[in-house]
């Protein structure tokens, strides 16, 4: 058994190509296209993958897109396992426009779920012989599948005793952190809604941040803020910022499940937690380095974070 298992129950074929212009009503003629296994705790292991790491993907897959998904996983050399799913595996398109460097994507609804299908990972979880530390659950939820579905993962982590890291939104975060996480990733509007509010502005972020910590939804609290980087607060009253380099960006697709994965292989490296947040920010920034959907490479992101350990 890996030390980390990611769980993706959205998850996407993603599909990528480019034109020189997109014009409506006309007849597009594309570049050859491009296929990437995807959803958000797909990435973290991918990711996890390229920064030297392993992991465990659990995944839901159907049909014959579910198939070119795990096919994809394996010539990445990326240890997977594929619940079988009636309905296919949804496909994403994502279109370049080469004349203006415009990313156009079209991100598709999952397929309806059986409940037969997801309950097979909580299951999984609560026999496993041998734990996991840590257990990244990332990305949206697909038709038929509970808002609370992350929250019973959690519950099952508290339980039996490792980390849960949460990488989500909407109902499926609120219900997560309802029973309480080990690590939540949240963005300014997601920090908002944990709080009870409908909006937040940055004089009031920390303040907010030590409300979530203090009601017991997280114990490790990092908030995204974007290019400039992100916050860390833990229950124990550490707060502190990382702010990432100036560096010729590309492309912010991955940027986020990149910062993921950099976190959790650091944690699984035993880091301190300002270590573990510096490595997710290099990471996340390292993502933006690359074209495309193309995630972070690792020398991108040793180069970033050196960087951030010397300006401390």
């Amino acid at each position: 058994m890996q030390d980390i298992i990611t769980i993706t129950l959205n998850p996407a074929l993603d599909k990528s190509t480019h034109l020189p212009h997109v014009l409506p009503e006309k007849k597009l003629r594309c570049g050859e296209p491009t296929f990437e296994p995807g959803g958000g705790g797909i990435n973290v292991s991918r990711a996890i993958r390229k920064l030297g790491g392993t992991s465990s993907a659990w995944l839901l897959s159907g049909g014959p897109s579910g198939q070119r998904l795990c096919d994809l996983l394996q010539q990445e050399g990326v240890d997977f396992w594929a619940i079988p799913t009636k309905n296919w595996t949804r496909e994403n398109l994502m279109v370049m426009e080469d004349n203006t460097g415009n990313q156009y994507r079209f991100g598709m609804p999952g397929p309806e779920t059986q409940e037969s299908e997801w309950r097979q990972c909580l299951q999984k979880l609560e026999n496993l012989q041998q734990l996991p530390t840590f257990v990244v659950a990332s990305g949206s939820l697909p038709p038929g599948v509970p808002d609370d579905f992350y929250a019973q993962v959690a519950a099952i982590a508290n339980t039996r005793g490792f980390k849960l890291i949460v990488d989500t939104s909407g109902e499926a975060l609120m219900a997560a952190a309802g029973e309480g996480v080990y690590l939540l990733k949240p963005n300014l509007g997601e920090l908002a809604a944990l709080a009870g509010k409908e909006q937040i502005t940055a004089m009031e972020q920390e303040e907010l941040a030590r409300k979530v910590l203090s009601e017991g939804k997280c114990k490790v609290l990092v908030v995204s803020l974007g290019p400039r980087g992100a916050m860390l607060a833990t229950k124990e009253g550490e707060l502190s910022y990382v702010v990432p380099p100036t560096v010729p960006q590309q492309s912010a697709v991955g940027a986020g499940d990149s910062m993921v994965a950099g976190m959790v292989l650091a944690l699984q490296q035993g880091r301190s937690l300002d270590e573990v947040v510096r490595y997710g920010v290099a990471a996340g920034t390292a993502a933006t380095m690359t074209p495309g959907s193309e995630l972070c490479r690792k020398e991108d992101t040793e180069e970033v974070f050196n960087w951030l350990m010397e300006h401390k």
